[in-house]
């Protein structure tokens, strides 16, 4: 039987937040879970961070002797791919080596012309390309594969008699529910109920990559790879759509069958500020959402028009606003380094922060890549082919193609954005006001204990410019416990008590908490630690007690005992 890998290869360079480049892309699920259907032996191999322990890559080979390695290419990482590939060729000359994905939908004259270690690319939608490709590797066993079979796959490009030539694109699926659902075969984290984007944004290879109709999933299809995942024991999900709030009744739709079938899941989102409502917003909450992220890009009009984002600034403030009255944290992306970027704009980019109050903010140099409208203009500009991409890097900043805007001033750029927003991140947290209905009560609890959780012990409590990082806190804390019982908050209130040596005050707290939530190792500990610090170590022991087969709760039952003499 033909033996496959799937693999995720890694980027060249380390990132500032690691889950952006640390997940398989679902695609590469989808492909992997119709050729088990289709009865292959197939393994997807997350290897994002296999360059730190490279010596695995050979072991790996060796050990499975794959016949076939599809790679699932966003760009940044081709150059892990290649030097995966490599080593694989080098292994095992007759292994096929196969990319795919945007970066090879994208690039793959150049990928074929330059990189002999690849055999063939997968352009646009892979799946049913994918299959097509290895029952075609199958029938012309042994020998190689005869190019009069290959010529009728749809979707691939190859080298023929010495050139690189390219098939017809294969066709978009129309019907997304034909798909097998992936969570049947494998545990992920990434789920996406649409493919496409109604955007047109020059930086994004979206619109070349799916077209600009957006095609989905049923809202049985995909809570029912939730439910499967949850099954598994995933809690936690990236609902990674490009504008998941696209299509207004079938979100209400999947959020209601999440809610029917008790599913306790927490998720985020991706969406465009012209895309949500306060009925949208309500029901996600309520169905487990905790994080809308935004594509905000620039506070100034002139450079979102040149960047084609096609949205305007009142509908900004008013997603913002909307988001965070309902509890669901508003994370705002932004991109700077744009053409015509200057002090004035970047001073209306932070003039919008402070109106929009962001809870989270990711703040980006503007980048070119392939199959990008800014990346055409690129090519014109400076009369550049891609062969630019043989230099062994992820990307090329805008800037650097622009006489006008220099390394210097946008190192001063990222400073200023960045420390201006988390200067000014605590009174955000504290302007917060929620909308008063009594059904999202929990959940505004939920929402105020996890925001105060990134100023104590998250994100933001190792970052210096962050100001009144443990004031905020305990003033989320207990805002969170006016709305609802919340055992991060008990616990929280309880340790800030305990660090400012207000032991009576944490006593209260924690024993309140531990009314409500009895079974918590976490609050019984904490009480415990204390009755010690106010010399009540019997009483102390009474809660490390509870449980004596924790390795804390024995290290303070002896340190108690210890001061009993």
């Amino acid at each position: 039987m033909t033996k496959i890998l799937l693999i995720y290869p890694y980027c060249l360079e380390d990132r500032l937040h690691a889950e952006e480049v640390s997940f398989v892309p679902i695609g590469l699920y989808y492909i992997g879970a119709l050729l088990k259907e289709n009865n292959y032996d197939v393994e997807i191999l997350n290897w994002h961070n296999i360059n730190e322990t490279p010596q695995r890559i050979k072991e790996t080979f060796i050990e499975k002797k794959p016949d076939v390695i599809g790679f699932s290419i966003v760009h940044a990482n081709r150059w892990g791919a290649i030097d995966i590939a490599r080593i694989a060729k080098q292994l095992d000359p007759e292994v096929k080596i196969v990319f795919g994905g945007v970066g090879a939908t994208f690039l793959w004259k150049h990928l074929l012309t330059y990189f002999k270690e690849i055999d063939f690319a997968v352009t646009g939608e892979g799946e049913h390309t994918f299959l097509s490709l290895i029952k075609c590797f199958e029938k012309n066993r042994p020998g190689k594969t005869r190019h009069k079979n290959i010529k009728n796959i749809k979707g691939i490009a190859f080298r023929k008699d010495g050139k690189v030539v390219k098939n017809k694109p294969a066709d978009k699926i129309q019907n997304l529910d034909k798909l097998p659902v992936p969570a049947k075969y494998f545990k992920y984290q990434h789920v996406a109920l649409t493919r496409g984007c109604p955007g047109n944004c020059t930086f994004c290879g979206s619109p070349k990559l799916w077209g600009h109709k957006v095609r989905f999933h049923s809202a049985d299809y995909f809570v029912k790879q939730i439910e499967l995942l949850y099954e598994k024991g995933v809690t936690f999900f990236y609902f990674s759509d490009d504008t998941f709030t696209f299509k207004k009744d079938l979100v209400i739709k999947v959020c209601k069958k999440i809610l029917e079938r008790d599913l306790q899941i927490v998720w985020v989102a991706i969406s465009r500020v012209n895309y949500v409502s306060e009925e949208i917003l309500c029901w996600m909450r309520k169905a487990g959402c905790i994080q809308i992220s935004y594509g905000v890009e620039s506070g100034s009009e002139k450079i979102r028009d040149l960047l084609n984002k096609n949205i305007k600034t009142d509908q900004i403030k008013r997603a913002f606003a909307l988001t965070t009255r309902y509890g669901i944290l508003a994370r705002a992306y932004f991109i700077y380094g744009c053409p015509g970027e200057n002090w004035d704009t970047i001073q209306e980019t932070i003039d919008l922060i402070h109106e929009i109050k962001p809870l989270g903010a990711i703040f980006y140099i503007l980048d070119i890549f392939p199959g990008t409208a800014l990346y055409s203009d690129f090519k014109r500009r400076v009369k550049q082919t891609d062969n630019v991409w043989l230099e062994r890097v992820e990307d090329i900043m805008y800037f650097e193609t622009d006489p006008a805007l220099s390394s210097e001033l946008i190192l001063a750029f990222g400073k200023k954005l960045r420390t201006d927003f988390h200067e000014n991140l605590s009174g955000f947290a504290d302007e917060v006001e929620l909308i008063d209905d009594k059904e999202l009560y929990k959940m505004h609890s939920d929402f105020c204990s996890r925001m105060a959780m990134t100023f104590d012990y998250g994100d933001y409590s190792g970052i210096e410019t962050v100001k009144d990082k443990e004031g905020v806190a305990e003033r989320l804390y207990k805002k969170s416990l006016g709305y609802y019982p919340d055992h991060r908050a008990y616990l929280g209130l309880g340790i800030i008590n305990q660090k400012k040596g207000l032991y009576e005050e944490s006593i209260i707290t924690i024993s309140d908490g531990i009314e409500k939530f009895p079974d918590s190792e976490q609050l019984n500990i904490c009480l415990g630690i204390s009755y010690m610090n106010v010399g009540k170590y019997n009483k102390a022991i009474s809660y490390f007690q509870k449980f004596k087969d924790s390795d804390q709760a024995r290290y303070y039952i002896e340190s108690c005992y210890k001061a009993l003499g």
